[in-house]
Order: C-alpha cells, then sequence, then structure tokens
C-alpha cells in the first residue's frame, strides 16, 4: 500500500519487462536442461526410479547454467525496481533496455553480473531444494494407494516444493538482491557480514527500547 500510494500504482510493476526476461532465459534453462542433465548423472536415458542424489546435481547444476546467463537480466530487475528509493542511489533509468546500455557504458559490461557469486549460490540452491524435492514428493506420492499422475498429485508436489526452495533460498536471497542494489559491497561475504551486523545492531536497539518501556511501565 505504501508503493502504491508514494510512487503510484504503476510502481508495482517496476521491473516487469527484465522480470520476463530474467524468466524466458533463467526459467526455461533450467527447467529444459533438467531431463537431459538428469539423464547423465544417472549415466543414460531414466528408467525407473532415479536417487535423490542425481536430482539434487541436476538441478544445481541447471540453476548454475541458466543464472550466469540470465543475471544481467536480474540485475537490471532490481536496479529498476530500486530506483526511485529514498536510501539507494537514482540512477534514473528510462527501461529496461537503457539500464542495460547504460549498465555497460558506465560500467563496463562486467558490471552486468554483478552478483552473480550470491546470484549462483541462490538460484542453485532454490532450484535443487525445488526441482528435485518436486520430482522426490511426486515419486513418493505416487506410490501411494489412490495417487495417480494427475493435477492434483503434481500439485501437491509442487506446493511441497515451493515451501523447501523458500525456506532454503531466503537468506542467500537477501544478499543477492542487497549486493545488486547496492555496488558499495566488496563481495558476498561483506555483504552477508555487514547484513548480519546490522540486524544484530536493530535487534539490541529494539531490545534495549523495549526494556526502558517495560522499566518506565
Amino acid at each position: 500500500m505504501c508503493i502504491a500510494r508514494e510512487e503510484g500504482v504503476a510502481a508495482l510493476w517496476k521491473g516487469v519487462i527484465p522480470g520476463l526476461h530474467r524468466q524466458f532465459l533463467y526459467g526455461g534453462l533450467r527447467i529444459g536442461l533438467y531431463e537431459p542433465v538428469k539423464a547423465f548423472f544417472v549415466g543414460g536415458a531414466v528408467v525407473g526410479d532415479v536417487s535423490l542424489l542425481s536430482k539434487i546435481l541436476a538441478a544445481l547444476t541447471t540453476g548454475v547454467i541458466a543464472i550466469v546467463v540470465a543475471n544481467p537480466t536480474d540485475l537490471v530487475k532490481v536496479r529498476l525496481q530500486a530506483d526511485g528509493k529514498a536510501n539507494t542511489i537514482k540512477r534514473s533509468y528510462s527501461g529496461a533496455l537503457n539500464a542495460y546500455a547504460t549498465i555497460i557504458r558506465q560500467e563496463g559490461i562486467g558490471a552486468l553480473w554483478t552478483g552473480l557469486g550470491p546470484n549462483v549460490a541462490r538460484n542453485a540452491i532454490i532450484n535443487a531444494a525445488e526441482l528435485a524435492s518436486y520430482d522426490q514428493f511426486k515419486q513418493m506420492f505416487l506410490k501411494l494407494p489412490g495417487f495417480t499422475d494427475n493435477v492434483f498429485t503434481h500439485l501437491l508436489a509442487g506446493l511441497g516444493a515451493g515451501f523447501f526452495a523458500v525456506c532454503i533460498g531466503s537468506p542467500v536471497d537477501v544478499v543477492k538482491s542487497r549486493m545488486m542494489g547496492d555496488s558499495t559491497y566488496r563481495s558476498t561475504l561483506d555483504c552477508f557480514t555487514k547484513t548480519l551486523k546490522n540486524d544484530l545492531q536493530q535487534s539490541k536497539q529494539s531490545a534495549l527500547i523495549r526494556s526502558v518501556l517495560c522499566f518506565d511501565h
């Protein structure tokens, strides 16, 4: 509501164009390559049950390949969404294509891969958690009485996979977004350390304020 009130309803769709670029590249590669890469790790055509380790390795591999290709789209999406916030650098990109061109012109083409480290970690981990767990849940459900390979089974497997992906990927997601939105961080470790330090300081300040209020009462 604050974004819609302060920046307008259209601000809720900031970064939608690079977001689509990202989904075409990242989504297409990570899902499209999963079965062939899984077959590679298995050592041939996938027949019968596949081990969880093979699924995880396949999902990690496709997640890394996909995000290395799609990282520039992720960077532009994050910067367009952050542009205009009071606590971020004002870049005033006119759109997605302008953002790509401006970043290359002002920072060099390598800048399009800013935040690649945490982004690879995030997407490889989430992809492994998501695709491997989806595959494993579906395999498990199909062994239970009354379950068949239908939409309901796929939906249940997808819900379980989504839960795993969010829980496991959340910490690296925060670091990735902060590194892409703020170029002052020197490395992934620097960003993680500063984020943890700031959060601890805020927690201590909140605790101090609560203790003062309780003492006053």
